[in-house]
């Protein structure tokens, strides 16, 4: 598969909003449409080999889903149809939602749960992000004082969400085309 697939699990719709953002950024010549997480099998998703993945912010950094307080299948019911997948050489790139103020001690950690799970099947992670002009106390998706993905709190920096996504986008789209280009 020569383009990039854009995957994501929502709960309120923002992370969907989010995701069809980027596809327009990125354009149908690079990227697939964006798909709910809660519409696909595995095999969706590993016909691609870069591949961008969203998520929402649940419980105390843990994978969106229905035993986090979801109303709809989200991520952890997706994991779950997961058999020993190889991702090896696949490129992921992460964006996760959250509220800087309302869980500062917290802040898009779940972010932080769904990398682990894909370092663990062995993806090359791509797309880390700066926490410059953000506030919070803790979050569980930081390492080595940047975010493992694009982060979005849409509800107390909207008015950043825009230039946020264009600038990533710019970032990541060499990163998840090398394998494309190499293969041509």
């Amino acid at each position: 598969m020569s383009k990039i697939g854009i995957f994501f699990g929502t709960e309120t719709g923002t992370t969907r909003l989010i995701a069809k953002k980027l596809h327009k950024l990125l354009g149908d010549d690079i990227a697939d449409k964006p798909v709910n997480v809660n519409r696909i099998t595995p095999a969706d998703m590993l016909q691609y080999d870069a591949l961008i993945l969203g998520t929402p912010s649940y419980g105390v950094g843990e994978i969106p889903g229905l035993s986090a307080g979801c109303l709809e299948r989200n991520w952890e019911e997706f994991l779950a149809q997961l058999q020993n997948p190889d991702f090896s050489g696949k490129r992921i790139a992460f964006f996760g939602l959250g509220a800087q103020e309302r869980y500062a001690d917290r802040f898009a950690s779940s972010l932080m749960a769904l990398y682990q799970v894909f370092k663990g099947f062995g993806a090359d992670i791509v797309g880390d992000w700066s926490t410059e002009g953000y506030t919070f106390q803790h979050s569980a998706s930081v390492v080595d004082g940047r975010f493992v993905g694009l982060v979005i709190d849409h509800r107390t920096q909207g008015m950043l969400t825009d230039e946020r996504l264009k600038i990533w986008a710019e970032q990541i789209r060499p990163l998840l085309s090398t394998k494309r280009a190499s293969a041509a």
